[in-house]
C-alpha cells in the first residue's frame, strides 16, 4: 500500500531534471495572469509572484508570446523585445535568490487572439482560415475572438525563427530552460489537428504534415539552447479554445517517438479537459505516451496530494504540475508536505488587476493561530 500522507513521500524526492537538480517533484504550471505592464513586459509584481512560489521543484512560467503576433490577451508577457528581456530577467534573478528553478514557455497563439492585439489591426493568423468558436481576454473583459487568415506556406520559416529567437532571449533573461507551448489549442496545436487544420501543402493532409511544424519548432530550439534546457507541453484530448482531432491516439502514436527523438528533457501532459474533466473525450492512453517517451514525463490536470503520490509511487509520472493550487498557495509544496489545508482562489482575480488575488495569498506562517 502507498503512504500517501507521509512527509517524506515520493512526491518530496528530488529528480535529476537536464542539468538541474530538482528538491521535489512539484512543478508550478503555467497560469496567465493578465498583469503584464505596457509593452508586455513582466513588472515587480510578477517578480515578487514567483518567488513566492520558489519552493516548487520547477515553475514554469505564464506564457510569453514570441512574436507581436502570436499575443492573443490583453497584458501577457512577450520575449521579444530588449524591455522584455530585461523584465524577465527580475523575475529569473528573484526566484534564483530564493533557491528556484524556472523555465519559461514559448507561445504562438495563432488564431485565439483579437484584431486590437494585432499589429496594425490585422487579423490573427492560423493554418488555415477557421475561426474558433471561443473568447478572448480584451478591454478587461471577455470577447469573440476574431476571423484569422492562414499563413502563406512562405511565412512559416519566420514562425520557425520566432520559436528560436524566444528560446534565445529566455536565456538571456536567466531563465534555466523553455518549455513549447504544443496545448491547449493555440498555433502549433491547431497545425496539429485535422479539424483546425485543412492546409493542402506540406503543413496539412496527414499526421507527419499537420505535426512538421512542431518538429521543426523543437529541432530549431535545441540547437539553439540544448535538450537539457528544452520542455514541451501537449494537451492530447483537451478541447479547450475550440480544438479537436478525429483520432488523438493515432496523432500523438505517431508524434511523441519523434518528440524523443529530438531529445528534450521533458514532456508535459495535460490528461483531459484542461482545468476540467480529468476524463473528458475519447478514452486516451497516456501510459503508451510514457513508454514512448525516455526523458521526465510531467502529468498535469486535477491532480491532489493522493493522486499526484500515487502517479510517482506507481512511475506513471516522474513530476506533478499543478495550477490553480498555485495561484493561491504560494507555499504550496510546504502545504502538501504537511499535508495542511489549502487557500481557495477567488477567480474574479484571475484574469488582471493588482497584487489583490496575485501576492496576497497567506503562507501558512502567516496564517492566524
Amino acid at each position: 500500500m502507498i503512504d500517501t500522507q507521509s512527509a517524506s513521500g515520493p512526491l518530496f524526492e528530488p529528480f535529476r531534471l537536464g542539468d538541474l537538480t530538482l528538491p521535489n517533484r512539484i512543478v508550478m504550471a503555467p497560469l496567465t495572469r493578465n498583469r503584464a505592464a505596457p509593452g508586455n513586459v513582466p513588472g515587480p509584481l510578477a517578480a515578487e509572484y514567483y518567488a513566492q512560489r520558489a519552493s516548487a521543484g520547477l515553475l514554469i512560467s505564464e506564457a510569453s508570446q514570441v512574436v507581436p503576433e502570436g499575443q492573443g490577451y490583453e497584458a501577457t508577457p512577450g520575449i521579444h523585445a530588449p524591455e522584455q528581456i530585461a523584465g524577465w530577467r527580475t523575475v529569473t534573478d528573484a526566484v534564483h535568490a530564493r533557491g528556484g528553478r524556472i523555465f519559461l514557455q514559448l507561445w504562438h497563439v495563432g488564431r485565439i487572439s483579437h484584431v486590437a492585439l494585432q499589429p496594425g489591426g490585422q487579423p490573427p493568423v492560423a493554418p488555415s482560415a477557421i475561426r474558433a468558436a471561443t473568447k478572448t481576454f480584451v478591454g478587461g473583459r471577455f470577447v469573440d475572438t476574431s476571423e484569422p487568415r492562414a499563413l502563406d506556406i512562405g511565412e512559416i520559416p519566420g514562425i520557425v525563427e520566432g520559436f528560436r529567437r524566444g528560446a534565445a532571449n529566455a536565456i538571456a533573461a536567466g531563465f534555466d530552460g523553455v518549455e513549447v507551448h504544443a496545448a491547449n489549442g493555440y498555433l502549433i496545436d491547431q497545425f496539429l489537428r485535422d479539424s483546425t487544420n485543412r492546409r493542402t501543402d506540406a503543413y496539412g493532409g496527414s499526421i507527419e504534415n499537420r505535426a512538421r511544424l512542431l518538429l521543426e519548432v523543437l529541432e530549431a530550439v535545441v540547437k539553439e539552447v540544448g535538450g537539457a534546457r528544452l520542455g514541451i507541453r501537449v494537451s492530447p484530448v483537451s478541447p479547450g479554445n475550440d480544438i479537436a482531432d478525429s483520432d488523438p491516439q493515432a496523432l500523438f502514436g505517431w508524434l511523441v517517438p519523434r518528440i524523443d527523438a529530438i531529445g528534450p528533457a521533458y514532456l508535459h501532459v495535460i490528461e483531459g479537459f484542461t482545468g476540467l474533466e480529468r476524463d473528458h473525450g475519447q478514452p486516451f492512453d497516456y501510459g503508451a505516451m510514457r513508454r514512448a517517451f525516455r526523458g521526465a514525463f510531467i502529468v498535469n490536470n486535477g491532480y491532489t496530494r493522493d493522486l499526484a503520490t500515487e502517479a510517482v509511487a506507481e512511475g506513471r509520472a516522474d513530476l506533478v504540475a499543478f495550477g490553480r493550487a498555485f495561484i493561491a498557495n504560494p507555499d504550496l509544496v510546504e502545504r502538501l508536505r504537511r499535508g495542511a489545508p489549502l487557500n481557495e482562489p477567488d477567480r474574479k482575480t484571475f484574469y488582471g488587476g493588482d497584487a489583490h488575488g496575485y501576492t496576497d495569498y497567506p503562507a501558512l506562517q502567516t496564517e492566524p493561530a
